[in-house]
């Protein structure tokens, strides 16, 4: 599963990274800004105003901030999943480079006005909840 702020076009741009390279179907998504992306974030104690890290969560494990690009990459086929190897990289270096982009998002890749509208397609790929 993929959590993700719709709003923000950097990360809009990863979920449909992810979508389209994701033949196998493996990730399910949900917006940040839907009730259920709300409660997962409230549950992780992550800031429900601000949805400044993708979540990921795969096989079991969640990962947030630097690890959530890498994980996720290892659920997609090769080459991407070859990018999984960066799982290996400390939090103490991997979430320094994500703060900063994160922080500046919507000003260096530009903001939605409002959350995208899947169509029934792309929303079969939304957990029930997820999407506003």
């Amino acid at each position: 599963m993929i959590v993700f702020d719709g709003e923000c076009v950097l990360c809009s741009r990863f979920f449909r990274f992810v979508l389209r390279h994701d033949r196998d179907q493996r990730f399910r998504f949900v917006l940040a800004q839907s009730p259920l992306g709300t409660a997962i974030y409230e549950a992780l104690d992550l800031p429900t105003r601000e949805f400044d890290t993708n979540v990921v969560i795969r096989d079991g494990l969640i990962c947030l901030r630097g690890a959530s690009l890498p994980h996720a990459m290892g659920g997609l086929p090769s080459p991407w999943s070859a990018l999984s190897v960066l799982r290996h990289v400390p939090p103490v270096i991997a979430d320094p480079p994500y703060h900063l982009i994160a922080r500046n998002r919507y000003r260096i890749f530009g903001r939605f006005d409002q959350c995208m509208i899947p169509d029934a397609a792309l929303r079969a790929r939304f957990l029930p909840g997820g999407w506003t």
